[in-house]
């Protein structure tokens, strides 16, 4: 018996703690659940209560399903008028095309002629006097009136062949 301590000793220990912490985890687990159903329970007593929250939540999923459909709604009415809007432009782009005209400047013509029929009430804005940048006879090409910065390209090198 002495021999068999010595060599497995601390393997035997070891084994006995194991053991032991497991019988305690299963042990709590046995006494947290409650024996019998407490919800059944719960229901046989109240079965009004159950009804009710269950019809509460039905009408809380009908209402949600209802709005999601007036979105859905909506956004179909969006798209219907988004697709006539881009049936409009093309048939303008056509029309112009066929005449002769630039459908692109025309198609310009047309936001504008939108945008200013939006813009109607709203009170102009006037743009203030701004002086400009440089004088008017300053030319870069020229070199001169451009201050002391001049730029010269540099000389061809052997290498420019012919």
């Amino acid at each position: 018996v002495g021999s068999v301590l010595s060599s497995y000793g601390w393997y035997l220990l070891l084994a006995v703690v194991a053991v032991y912490l497991l019988v305690q985890k299963v042990s709590r687990s046995l006494a947290a659940r409650p024996s019998g159903r407490p919800g059944a329970a719960e229901a046989a007593e109240e079965p009004d209560v159950v009804v009710r929250r269950q019809e509460a939540l039905a009408a809380a999923r009908l209402r949600m399903q209802e709005e999601l459909n007036a979105q859905a709604e909506r956004y179909k009415e969006k798209q219907k008028q988004l697709e006539e809007e881009r049936r409009r432009q093309k048939i303008a782009m056509w029309e112009s095309m066929q005449e002769g005209k630039s459908y692109k400047g025309n198609l310009k013509l047309n936001q504008q002629e939108v945008e200013s029929g939006a813009s109607a009430s709203a009170v102009p804005k006037s743009k203030p006097n701004k002086k400009p940048l440089r004088g008017g006879g300053y030319n870069p090409l020229s070199g001169e009136g451009g201050g002391t910065c001049s730029w010269r390209p540099g000389r061809r090198g052997p290498s420019a062949g012919g």
